[in-house]
């Protein structure tokens, strides 16, 4: 039998340890809170300053202009009938004066293919250019007897950067926009992307704004209506997308620091993008890894190149609809953080890589890779030692309030500086809506990301390196389809 006392000295030493458990978890939420809210003090100059020059009338004398750059927009697509035609239309009639589209076929196994070439009738050409990065063998080049502007590679599948990487294989012009076949581009979203081109002499990528289309009306590939979601999943990630892009990324734009151009809407030099290697495969998120690795690139060759994030230009895409689908999207996305932060870990604290690798990389370690392992653990010693009595109430509110509270406010100041810069949602109710989708965020929603990301761990850990499926309701019809998330 134990000796008396010994159950009592555990019991004190368990509550000890959750003592100070509970006091490291909210000392780390209040710590990074802080810095998520010096972000937001850093976006505010810089969203006004961009949202001074989104209303340049002057914008559209670009258009008949031969200073702008010209653009390949790089298209990867595997199993994507559903939404692939409203894309196409999307891209197709975009107002740029020198734009071509190269859409990638990833070896779909659904009709893809075949709606493509019914909707834009295609036919079948030699290929005319040169393989500079490799990629998995392309089967077949068609072109469109409707939009002269229109490539399509038909190839065995590879995955999306492999596709990516085809796609700028093909592709004629110097500069490259890579964007997701799910995407919908406002008509002038690429003047505006590349107007930083045009202003400043040493830019080497710049990333726009991605937006939720779930809800909003599309025809003929444009979103002419912008509305919020009703559902509770789709209305989150509406206000988690408004608050990662509008203060977020703005935040580190006035440090030099973005670590992430977005796969679904970016602008790069392709010279820079071939003297890396292209994109990564095997990467689970290879828009991260790429401006990762790109960064390194500059400041390996000492080349004083910027890869800033602007605002305006805005690409809509559609989001998870299903607690499934967003599991394995979440995921994923923690996965491939993880990965590429550890693949690049000798960029910590080191001088060479400048604010990246001083400030920007290990700020994404602790704030982000690690965020969901202490949150996890706050929540885990916080039942426990309310269970035990070994934390009292008082506790229990400071660790809430910190760790809810704060990103409620952040959400909701994300709501306000969308409302007086670029405002979308023009509708009084979905200002309403949004409002209570900011409070549904930090309370449920919050709670069920931050297990998904947990789960990355152990897949890290396992080697998993599967993408996952999405089910597509489809942009602006009620149709189901399947793609890689």
């Amino acid at each position: 039998m134990p000796e008396p006392g010994l159950g009592a000295t555990f019991i004190d030493l368990l509550r000890d340890w959750m003592l100070w458990a509970d006091w490291f978890a909210i000392r780390y939420l209040v710590v990074f809170s802080i810095g998520y809210a010096a972000l937001l003090l850093l976006s505010i100059p810089e969203l006004w300053n961009h949202w001074r020059m989104a209303s340049d009338e002057h914008l559209q004398r670009l258009l008949g202009s031969e200073a702008v750059p010209p653009i390949s927009l790089l298209v990867p697509a595997h199993n994507e009938e559903v939404t692939i035609r409203d894309s196409l239309l999307s891209f197709l009639t975009i107002e740029y004066p020198n734009l071509e589209v190269v859409v990638v076929n990833d070896g779909s196994t659904d009709r893809t293919m075949q709606v493509m070439v019914d909707q834009f009738e295609l036919y079948q050409v030699p290929p005319a250019f040169s393989v500079s990065v490799p990629s998995k063998p392309v089967k077949a080049y068609y072109r469109s007897r409707l939009h002269s502007r229109l490539l399509v590679l038909d190839k065995e599948n590879g995955g999306k950067a492999d596709a990516l990487n085809a796609a700028m294989n093909a592709a004629r012009h110097p500069f490259v926009v890579s964007v997701d076949a799910d995407t919908i581009i406002e008509p002038d979203a690429l003047l505006r992307l590349a107007r930083p081109f045009l202003l400043y002499p040493n830019i080497a990528a710049v990333g726009g704004t991605i937006r939720v289309v779930n809800s909003c009306t599309v025809e003929y590939g444009r979103v002419t209506d912008a509305r919020v979601p009703t559902t509770w999943l789709v209305g989150c990630q509406v206000v988690e997308y408004l608050r990662a892009f509008l203060f977020g990324r703005m935040g580190w734009n006035a440090l030099g620091g973005n670590l992430i151009i977005s796969g679904a809407f970016g602008l790069f030099r392709k010279e820079y993008l071939k003297a890396i290697g292209g994109y990564l495969t095997g990467n689970v998120t290879e828009d991260m890894e790429l401006t990762v690795r790109l960064h390194r690139y500059l400041r390996e060759k000492k080349i004083p190149a910027q890869l800033p994030f602007i605002p305006d230009p805005v690409a809509w895409t559609e989001v998870p609809a299903t607690t499934d689908v967003l599991a394995r999207q979440r995921e994923r996305w923690q996965r491939g953080l993880i990965a590429t932060l550890w693949k690049h870990r000798d960029m910590m604290f080191n001088r060479r890589y400048g604010i990246i690798g001083m400030l920007t990389y290990p700020w994404f370690i602790f704030a982000e890779a690690l965020a969901p392992i202490v949150e996890l653990l706050g929540w885990f010693v916080l039942v426990v030692g309310l269970a035990i009595g070994a934390i009292d109430l008082e506790f229990a509110y400071l660790f809430l309030g910190v760790g809810l509270g704060f990103m409620v406010l952040m959400s909701i100041w994300a709501l306000i500086l969308e409302e007086v810069s670029f405002k979308r949602y023009r509708k009084p109710g979905d200002f309403w809506r949004l409002l209570g989708f900011c409070v549904l965020e930090g309370v449920g929603y919050r709670q069920l990301t931050l297990w998904y990301r947990v789960v990355a761990y152990w897949n890290a850990f396992r080697g998993t390196e599967t993408w996952g499926r999405m089910t597509r309701q489809g942009i602006g019809r009620p149709a189901a389809g399947a793609s890689e998330v």
